[in-house]
């Protein structure tokens, strides 16, 4: 017997309450400690303008999602730590001093640059096919050698820090979508290349989430749809400043990363 529809619009209006309630129960009791916001470009926002004048070469924004979250949250405590061009180990020996046993909530991305990303993107513009194949051909096999022990140090050094944080690790948007044709700009081999080497870092970065028992959050579902090529781009392709390039756009922050991040906080 088919349920009646009153009876089923408001099962579904309860389960929605329900999410919302969940959802706005963690951010509060996320914000009742200290949160602290580690990582690279990706978190810093590069790409996203409104640079914080006191970030230099980190290149902080005030649109990018921890301080979004921030602003939307409250915590009470908030140090943005992330910068552009951190590795594992420049997380590891710089931006950890704010983490401590009090540290409720800490964000973070981090891998890209460990593979070498940007050399990656580089010699996939200006080489050919092959030449970008091989590019990421050298970053996979970094992804298989040394990035997992980096990333486990990293993250266990995160957990001696802040014992009693949630951790939540956050991972890269693929940057084309293949299905479209005639898509200007880099050849269709190339895009192909790339998305499938973020899709092996991609993977590197969960699995070591999940040894670390930190909550991994995949921002490629906030981003399908809007990848270069879509027409509707939460990335910027090769732009200037060229820091900028192949780096989410503003509202790749603030529709992309902040929902994966308050879906998980």
């Amino acid at each position: 017997m088919a349920r009646p529809r009153v009876l089923t619009s408001a099962a579904a209006a309860l389960t929605l309450t329900a999410a919302a309630l969940a959802a706005t129960s963690g951010a509060a009791q996320a914000a009742e400690g200290g949160y602290v916001a580690l990582g690279d470009s990706y978190s810093s926002g590069v790409g996203a303008g409104s640079y914080q004048s006191d970030s230099g070469d980190c290149k902080r924004s005030d649109n990018a999602y921890p301080a979004l979250w921030n602003a939307a949250n409250s915590p009470s405590a908030f140090t943005f730590a992330a910068c552009s061009g951190a590795t594992t180990s420049s997380v590891e020996s710089d931006q950890l001093g704010a983490l401590d046993s009090g540290t409720s909530l800490v964000s973070i991305t981090v891998g890209g640059n460990d593979v070498g990303f940007t050399t990656v993107m580089v010699n996939c513009v200006t080489q050919s096919d092959s030449g970008c194949q091989s590019s990421v051909d050298a970053a996979e096999d970094k992804m298989d050698s040394t990035l997992p022990g980096a990333l486990d140090s990293v993250f266990g050094a995160i957990r001696d820090k802040a014992a009693n944080a949630k951790v939540v690790v956050l991972d890269y948007p693929h940057l084309y979508d293949t299905d479209v044709a005639d898509c200007p700009g880099l050849s269709a081999a190339k895009h192909t290349a790339i998305n499938d080497g973020a899709e092996k870092l991609d993977s590197t970065i969960e699995a070591a989430a999940g040894r670390a028992g930190f909550t991994f959050s995949d921002v490629r579902d906030e981003f399908s749809g809007h990848e270069l090529c879509t027409g509707d781009n939460w990335l910027h392709a090769v732009a200037y400043p060229v820091d900028d390039s192949y780096h989410p756009t503003a509202t790749g922050q603030s529709d992309g990363y902040l929902p994966a991040f308050t879906g998980s906080a």
